[in-house]
């Protein structure tokens, strides 16, 4: 699924516009006959690897979920293009955000691995920069890519295993993950907060450890 490329992710955020742009005419004639797809509910997950294609030309949608974002190799290394310049509008976009960290994600492997996701360039920096309404919540004991499969074929799935400081498992992340999400799009695309409250109120009912349960509120 996924191609070795360096720090330069252009290729990356032409690739993610292209499909965007792709969606108002393409998705309808590459489904069934009796189905019409609804874009007004369209939301934008950012992956791992997944940034914006500018911080100016963001259309407005219901929503945008980061999943452990990383800015380059440290503090004044962003990839170019660089998202985080911090500066009071560098991450202003029409929607509420849900940034979702990775407490290991800092943390280096080893002597000859740095960490996946630099203190400075990640979860943390991008969550202080996001304007209301957003939320912050943080894996304490996941790493950077323990929201793929547990097994991961070919030698980049491997390397999926050796590179990044990772928890005892991957699967409770996965359901944290994909429970975060559900119910940060029924808050704002349904308008049923009440799973997203549950969190706020309760972060010890999700399947790993929350370090950090923040809430920027409009």
């Amino acid at each position: 699924m996924y191609t070795l490329s360096g720090a330069d992710t252009t290729g990356e955020i032409n690739t993610a516009a292209a499909v965007t742009d792709w969606l108002a005419d393409g998705l309808s004639s590459s489904l069934p006959p009796n189905v019409r797809p609804n874009l007004a509910a369209l939301r934008r997950q950012s992956g791992i690897r997944a940034r914006a294609r500018s911080r100016q030309d963001l259309p407005a949608s219901h929503g945008l979920i980061a999943f452990d974002p990383v800015d380059g190799t440290g503090l004044g290394k962003q990839a170019p293009p660089p998202i985080l310049t911090y500066k009071e509008t560098s991450l202003h976009v029409l929607a509420p955000i849900m940034v979702i960290g990775t407490g290991l994600g800092e943390v280096p492997r080893n002597v000859l691995c740095p960490s996946c996701a630099p203190l400075g360039v990640s979860h943390a920096a991008f969550y202080n920069k996001c304007a209301a309404p957003a939320c912050h919540l943080v894996a304490r004991d996941y790493g950077h890519i323990d929201m793929m499969d547990d097994v991961t074929s070919g030698a980049k799935g491997l390397a999926t295993h050796a590179v990044c400081k990772s928890g005892e498992a991957r699967a409770p992340m996965r359901r944290f993950i994909g429970g975060a999400m559900v119910a940060f799009l029924k808050k704002w695309v349904e308008g049923r907060p009440e799973w997203l409250d549950g969190i706020r109120e309760r972060p010890e009912v999700a399947p790993v450890v929350l370090s950090a349960v923040e809430f920027r509120d409009e």
